[in-house]
Formats: C-alpha cells, structure tokens, sequence
C-alpha cells in the first residue's frame, strides 16, 4: 500500500515510517512533486489535518494522510492550540513562542497542559480521523535543547524530565504524534491486512 503524508517535514516523515513499517510505502509532497503551499485557514487541528488531506486527494487523486499539532494548556483555555506555530506572531520562531506562552503563565499555578496531533486520513474518498494526546505540564524555564517547537518547556506526565531533555527515540516512544500514528496504524492494519 503507499499513502502520501502531506508533508516535507523530514523529521516528521522518519518517525511515521518508523512506525507503520515497511506494511505501508510513505511518500512525502516532494515525491508526488507537490510544492504548493497549502493554507492551514482552520481554527480546528482537526480542520487544518483536513484541509491539508483533502487539498491532496483532489489534486493528486491519491489516497493520503496530514497531521496538525498543537500545545493546549488549562489555564490559557486551550492556548496557543491551533495557532501553537504562529502562537507570538506570523514571523516568529519557536523561542519567540516559548517566551510568549511563558510570560502568560506568569503568576499561574495550573501549568497543566497537553500535547494534542490529529491525522486526517483518506482512503478511497473515505475520511477518517485519529487522535494522540500527551499529557503535561510546561515547566518553569528551559530545559534541554534537544528536539524543537516548545519541547523544552513541556514536562510529560510521570516524568521529570521536558521533552528536549529526552533521546529522540524516548520522546517518540511516548509523543502524541506516535500515539496518533499509532491509532493510524491499527486502522490499517485492521482494515487491510
């Protein structure tokens, strides 16, 4: 079976291989020679896995699969959520993210938060949803400074350690990404072997 995941994220695209095995052939928008820049204009992760899939399969004709992932903390009402990527501003980068989301928690003792990725699947026109989420909490300072995006401000739970302080392969063992590839990956094998 090949699938085409709606990306050129290279770390992205060795870690759902990984994990689907060699069942499934991944191939990346690079190998179906798509270089559109498709917009994420959802206020839903959900929506933004959607649209990414949706845009491909009209396009291409091929059966695929998007993600979308966002950091939800409590005491924020689920912020920066869908907007974790762009979360202090268009332009930004992820310490300019990180400083943000800090400087709100400011003062706040609920630092409970969660790591939440959607995949949208499409299979013969037939959509389908998965989910992973990783619980936590988003320390106090930096920690770390392996792995990207706001993982050295998020400790998962039963750890003392933030996702940058961990090896790749233990962060990937436990990510919300791995758990939705994981659900992804029990559909398949359910419905195709």
């Amino acid at each position: 079976m090949k699938l085409v995941f709606a990306t050129n994220n290279r770390h992205k695209l060795d870690e759902v291989r990984d994990i689907l095995g060699d069942k499934v052939e991944i191939l990346s928008l690079k190998d179906i020679e798509c270089f559109d820049d498709i917009p994420e204009t959802a206020d839903t992760l959900e929506g933004n896995a959607l649209i990414k899939a949706r845009y491909i399969y009209d396009k291409f004709g091929v059966d695929c699969f998007a993600d979308d992932t966002g950091l939800e903390v409590e005491s924020l009402g689920g912020e920066p959520g869908v907007y974790s990527a762009r979360y202090a501003g268009e332009e930004c980068d992820s310490e300019a993210n990180m400083q943000k989301l800090l400087q709100n928690l400011t003062g706040k003792n609920n630092r409970n938060a969660q790591f939440r990725t959607v995949i949208a699947l499409i299979i013969n026109g037939e959509e389908k949803i998965f989910n992973g989420i990783v619980k936590g909490r988003i320390s106090e300072t930096k920690l770390g400074n392996s792995g990207f995006g706001y993982d050295p401000i998020f400790i998962p739970e039963g750890f003392s350690e933030s996702f940058a302080q961990m090896t790749g392969s233990m962060k990937n063992s436990i990510s919300h990404r791995y758990r939705a590839t994981e659900e992804l990956n029990n559909y398949l094998n359910g419905k195709y072997d």
